[in-house]
């Protein structure tokens, strides 16, 4: 019976040993659910870090993308080139610049011979329109003014039209008047026709009547 106490004790402490190993169990898998949250924000970030990076790249592609490095290295290359010549024929060219510039062909690469042509062909049109354009620009304190006489022009343009439409229809009523004046000459002229062969008509009887007195008075 002694022995049998004495394992009672020790029984409970193992029940209470696996309990708290049961226990422990539910800690680890929370410990190790929060290590895969962690993992996943981790890669989250850098995912999103991945983005910002792809995104600056592609805003900022014409100044870091290689192939527009090249390109504009290429052209301040060319332009150093053509620096380094300027340079060197520094005395040449100023002169030449303290000549005058008549009479002379200067040397253009071929690969500028097609702006060259649009150049002149753009300074000839300027100089056919030159004269137009210093008149305008010679106009331009008079504007106001010319403004005024436009304005008085059209108000006399429309008294104008205003006496040409009277005048029309005063012409138009003298033209129905013609017309009717024209219409009654005939009738007039047929009636004064008329009178004149009655009278011609009339006009012998009383030369018979005295001739017939008198014949009745001679006998």
């Amino acid at each position: 019976m002694a022995s049998i106490r004495g394992c009672t004790p020790w029984r409970q402490k193992m029940a209470d040993m696996l309990n708290i190993s049961k226990k422990s169990d539910s800690c680890f898998v929370n410990f190790s659910r929060l290590q895969q949250i962690t993992d996943i924000q981790a890669e989250i970030y850098q995912k999103n870090l991945e983005i910002e990076l792809l995104r600056l790249e592609k805003d900022t592609e014409d100044v870091v993308h290689p192939y527009f490095l090249a390109q504009k290295c290429h052209t301040l290359q060319s332009m150093n080139n053509h620096l380094e010549v300027v340079l060197k024929e520094k005395r040449s060219l100023r002169q030449r610049l303290l000549k005058p510039m008549c009479q002379e062909n200067l040397p253009i690469e071929a690969v500028y011979h097609r702006y060259m042509v649009h150049l002149l062909e753009l300074a000839v049109t300027f100089i056919e329109r030159l004269e137009n354009h210093l008149e305008t620009i010679r106009n331009i304190p008079h504007v106001d003014a010319n403004l005024k006489k436009m304005s008085m022009a059209l108000a006399k343009m429309d008294i104008l039209v205003t006496e040409t439409e009277e005048l029309a229809e005063n012409i138009l009523k003298w033209r129905e008047q013609q017309e009717e004046v024209s219409s009654s000459i005939p009738k007039i002229i047929a009636e004064e026709n008329f009178l004149h062969n009655c009278d011609v008509i009339i006009s012998p009887l009383p030369f018979t009547s005295k001739v017939s007195v008198q014949t009745i008075n001679t006998k």
